[in-house]
């Protein structure tokens, strides 16, 4: 996954940064500054922190899949006492992010129970990933469900020709040719101006003003203003996904949007 200002609403950066305090200087004159371990004991210590490093990776990493689970009764709950009343354990709720479609290229019912925005770079391999193995099969799946949404980040210190495949991109929105053009751009990894005309030849498009369209900046400011709210919301990686407002980063397989999705249509997700 590639990686790398108003926010839609305060929150965290998706991302968890860990500011490490330093440590108390200490002398070899003070004894309570050193304490001796067995060297079993010093293993086993490892060997749990290396496991929770492990998890925390996975989760900034990839993004935590949302799942709802009934919690198990405590112990403290299975020992109270008849006639009182316990009080019921406080499970975190997901948090959906408040994020704007309307004007932006979409595909689907504008009512469908389901929307999700992708902020994707076309430059990007793990985006091109998503848009090869998943995204006409998430669509197949949910016909008639999901409206899918494109949001624009590209991430020109890494990719290049990012920018201006975003451009080309909506110079054929222009020509109501977008979702067309989109699957071009996601064909293959070549890129530049000659290939972006021949896009448009293929599909039959005004050439000499999609020409004139690419030169005139006119979408820019556009392009702009997507990667601000994209940044500014914490989105750090492309291709990163809003399903109804819950975050999904990285190209994930099929089964993690669907069983998302199912969880969603079936109300089981605050």
């Amino acid at each position: 996954m590639a990686t790398k200002t108003t926010r839609s609403k305060k929150s965290e950066p998706a991302v968890i940064e860990i500011e490490q305090e330093e440590p108390e200087a200490f002398t070899a004159d003070d004894p309570e500054a050193f304490v001796t371990f067995k060297r079993s004991h010093f293993y086993s210590v490892l060997v749990v922190l290396a496991f929770a490093v492990g998890l925390f990776l996975g989760y900034v990493l990839w993004g935590s899949k949302t799942t709802v689970t009934a919690a198990a009764p405590s112990q403290e709950t299975a020992n109270q006492p008849a006639g009182q009343i316990a009080e019921a354990p406080v499970t975190p709720q997901p948090t959906r992010y408040d994020i704007p479609t309307e004007g932006y290229p979409s595909l689907g019912p504008a009512d469908a129970p389901i929307t999700i925005v992708e902020f994707s770079d076309f430059q990007c391999p793990f985006c091109r990933r998503f848009h090869d193995d998943t995204y006409q099969a998430l669509l197949d799946a949910y016909p008639g469900q999901i409206r899918f949404v494109y949001r624009n980040l590209p991430l020109t210190s890494i990719h290049p020709d990012a920018m201006d495949a975003a451009v080309a991109s909506l110079c054929a929105n222009d020509q109501n040719a977008y979702w067309d053009y989109h699957g071009k751009l996601f064909s293959n990894e070549v890129f530049g101006r000659d290939t972006y005309v021949q896009y448009a030849t293929d599909l039959g498009l005004d050439v000499e003003t999609f020409s004139a369209c690419l030169d005139s900046g006119k979408h820019d400011d556009f392009i702009a203003q997507d990667m601000d709210f994209s940044l500014n919301l914490g989105v750090q990686s492309t291709p990163t996904f809003f399903v109804n407002g819950l975050a999904v980063v990285g190209a994930q397989p099929l089964s993690t949007f669907t069983q998302l999705i199912d969880m969603e249509l079936a109300g089981d997700i605050p």
